[in-house]
């Protein structure tokens, strides 16, 4: 058995914990459902954000959900939150509007539509 402290073992992946990631925040500054669209609305220099920022930036020149996210960059889906609320406040990226149970009729059937027309493409 090594004799080396486990914590110096540099054959694993380096890991943030969670609140150095979002600076020990729990809570974004906006409200984020899991199917919030959300897209780069601008490309910024990342001097002053966390690396985790700029992935989200890069990721998002196609909208993807705040659970995309999360998943596609390997975050816990609050640390998502936070970054992303961040880059919000900022203008760097955009959320789309996302349908409410008191949405329209219309509204309703345009989204319908949509799905279905998605359907269809597959």
């Amino acid at each position: 058995m090594s004799e080396e402290p486990y914590y110096l073992d540099d054959t694993g992946p380096r890991l943030a914990r969670p609140y150095a990631v979002t600076r020990g925040r729990t809570e974004s500054a906006v409200d984020l459902p899991l199917e919030a669209m959300i897209e780069t609305c601008r490309d910024v220099g990342f001097d002053a954000f966390h690396v985790a920022h700029a992935r989200i930036v890069a990721l998002c020149h196609t909208p993807l959900s705040v659970a995309e996210i999360a998943a596609e960059l390997d975050l816990a889906l609050g640390v998502a939150r936070v970054l992303i609320g961040d880059l919000l406040v900022e203008g760097i990226v955009r959320r789309h509007q996302t349908i409410t149970a008191d949405a329209s009729r219309e509204q309703w059937m345009h989204l319908l539509e949509r799905t279905l027309q998605g359907l269809r493409a597959l």
